[in-house]
């Protein structure tokens, strides 16, 4: 054999060796591809696509009201339940699109119906919610409250991020000075403390004009590195209505059907407490704080609230889960009896019907905003707010952890 002829054999060899080799490292997604769609090619990810749950934690945005429920403050709580959505949709309109966590501690006093009630922080807003809306006002009425152990169970009770770069803030709401009296309290300036230990912030908001509450509230400000502000008993917030709340509402609502939930039994128990969640709130609150609802969902931040994790619609079109490879008991129900290629295609159709409801509310929030604009234009000062002062404050203070809000206009 002529040395030539031996270098051709060689080097198809080595050719048909390469080819071979890639073959067999293709055929397990081609199989993937086949076992998915039924034969078709597999669903193109692109690479450079951004996962826009994980986009939206690149910050973090650690908000606990501590919120005084005693029957004075019937007012606030109302605007409270009003305004939860429309703060969470200012603190997301940061360019970082951060991660927006809410948590609350309820408080009253001693011999009342609770001394403190505390929902922890999550960025599952509407479970938040659903437990903010069957607070009410009652008790109270006898000067000083439990803000001590509102305070304490504010910083040890909830669980606050080990990230540095989160901003993390309380806000204590109320309209009565804390007991000194109690022997066994922790006293506000120890929590507070431990706080600012924390590097968590300590914000008040009075409601009323009680004297002795003023200096208090003052007082612990200054010593949580916060913001006092004062505001009239129902708080003074600002109420608009708009034509276009309603279709807001309602494309929030089509997209929240779009949710199909999988993974292990007790993944899918806790995504049902969530849709039940939504549910309540669809079922309850206001057309406008539905809208506002809408206003956060439709932002980068809101989408871990819109949807969140454990969505196989997301999952499967984001290509970090495979229908093919998913136990039938861990599939939705409704979806656990279709043949394959049939869950594919129903899959496939939700993605396409979610984009298209993610651009409209995209399109009727920004035609809310923009009629909104044009009203607060036409109205008085609304700096004695409590959205324009919670709001200025929140922004302002969010700048040390880089948090940047600039030409960004109040969303009511």
């Amino acid at each position: 054999m002529s040395a030539r002829h031996s270098m051709k054999s060689k080097v198809l060899a080595i050719s048909l060796f390469v080819v071979t080799a890639g073959v067999i490292a293709l055929y397990p997604i081609y199989q993937k591809g086949n076992a998915i769609t039924g034969g078709t090619a597999p669903i193109q990810i692109d690479p450079g696509q951004v996962d826009p749950v994980k986009q939206s934690q690149a910050k973090k945005i650690e908000l606990v009201f501590a919120l005084d429920t005693t029957g004075s403050m019937g007012g606030l709580i109302h605007a409270a339940k009003e305004k939860i959505w429309s703060i969470a949709t200012n603190m997301a309109q940061a360019d970082q699109a951060p991660e927006i966590r809410i948590g609350l501690v309820a408080f009253r006093d001693r011999g009342d119906e609770y001394i403190t009630k505390v929902i922890d922080l999550s960025s599952d807003l509407d479970s938040v919610y659903a437990q903010l809306m069957d607070f009410s006002a009652n008790g109270g009425g006898d000067g000083p409250e439990s803000v001590n152990q509102a305070l304490h169970d504010a910083v040890h009770k909830i669980t606050w991020s080990k990230d540095n770069d989160a901003f993390q803030v309380i806000f204590l709401v109320g309209d009565a000075p804390p007991h000194m009296d109690y022997q066994d309290d922790v006293k506000y300036p120890v929590s507070i403390q431990a706080a600012v230990d924390k590097g968590i912030l300590v914000n008040t908001i009075q409601c009323g004009n009680d004297r002795s509450t003023l200096s208090k509230w003052q007082t612990m400000a200054s010593l949580g590195h916060g913001r006092f502000f004062n505001v009239a008993q129902d708080g003074n917030a600002v109420a608009v209505s708009t034509p276009y709340d309603e279709e807001l509402a309602t494309l929030s609502s089509e997209m929240d059907r779009t949710r199909l939930y999988y993974g292990s039994e007790a993944k899918r128990k806790e995504k049902k407490r969530k849709q039940e969640a939504t549910d309540k709130l669809h079922e309850s609150a206001s057309v406008e704080s539905r809208a506002r609802r809408g206003m956060f969902n439709a932002s980068k931040s809101g989408k871990k609230n819109q949807i969140g994790d454990g969505d196989l619609v997301e999952d499967v079109a984001s290509g970090r889960a495979d229908l093919a490879t998913v136990p039938t008991e861990n599939l939705p129900e409704a979806i656990r009896e279709m043949p394959v290629v049939e869950q594919q295609k129903l899959i496939e159709a939700t993605a396409k019907k979610r984009a298209e409801l993610e651009a409209k509310m995209k399109e009727t929030a920004e035609k809310r905003s923009a009629y909104i604009r044009k009203q607060m234009e036409a109205r008085e000062s609304t700096a004695d707010s409590l959205d324009d002062q919670l709001v200025g404050a929140l922004r302002d203070q969010a700048k040390d952890k880089g948090l940047n809000y600039t030409g960004e206009s109040i969303t009511y």
